[in-house]
């Protein structure tokens, strides 16, 4: 086969493994990348583009060693759902850069931030006083989330109701993918028996049917969201 038509044909190939394992991993691999996505991507990437031009060795060689880094990916993917250790390993937590208002200097030195980047990132929000932020967030994908005081958030229409405004906080997420989330009970003074009360739940092992559960200090209400 003449050099060209080889090439030709390395490229045709190479597209579409590439296009067919970002099908079979998932959006999240376009959206947001981890850690993990991020070393799974640039090694594949890397793989693809090597397997356009070289025509000495067989195509299936390099096929085979995206298939390994796909499969890895799905591991790994596979066990941060079932081990919040593992979540907490390969996926990192979220990072509160600010609380009520205050900066958390000792969260923004470990996100590897200037003080002046993330300002950058506040404004890139539409924030340009830090003054007008209760909570700011990292989230593991390096995007930043941001919750204005509520002078400063945008008139809702609760807001322009009879209602008044209510101090900004975050949910108190006591259950997600499955797991109690301890340090949030600990947070609220409560222990694993008032939670299984609450959800009607017996044990840990029914407690993996729920995705998420959301308690509101203030209504004393849980919102429930089952695996489906």
């Amino acid at each position: 086969m003449p050099s060209y038509a080889q090439l030709l044909l390395n490229g045709v190939v190479s597209f579409l493994a590439m296009f067919l394992i970002a099908k079979i991993l998932g959006k999240k691999q376009i959206a947001q990348l981890d850690f993990v996505d991020y070393i799974i991507g640039i090694s594949i990437g890397s793989i693809a583009a090597e397997m356009a031009f070289d025509t000495q060795r067989p195509w299936w060689h390099y096929l085979v060693g995206m298939a390994i880094f796909a499969a890895l990916d799905l591991v790994f993917g596979f066990l941060a759902r079932k081990s919040r250790l593992c979540k907490k390993l390969f996926v990192g937590s979220p990072l509160i850069l600010m609380e009520e208002g205050k900066l958390v200097y000792r969260n923004l030195k470990r996100s590897k931030l200037s003080l002046s980047e993330f300002k950058s990132l506040c404004r890139e929000k539409g924030y340009f006083n830090l003054e007008d932020i209760a909570y700011c967030m990292l989230e593991t994908g390096g995007k930043l989330s941001v919750l204005p005081k509520p002078q400063k958030a945008a008139a809702t229409a609760v807001d322009v109701g009879v209602c008044p405004l209510e101090r900004a906080k975050l949910s108190k997420d006591v259950v997600e993918d499955g797991y109690v989330v301890k340090a949030c009970l600990v947070q609220l003074g409560k222990d694993e028996d008032w939670l299984y009360e609450r959800l009607g739940v017996q044990n840990q092992k029914e407690v993996r049917r729920i995705a998420l559960a959301t308690y509101d200090e203030d209504t004393d209400r849980m919102r429930v969201h089952y695996m489906e």
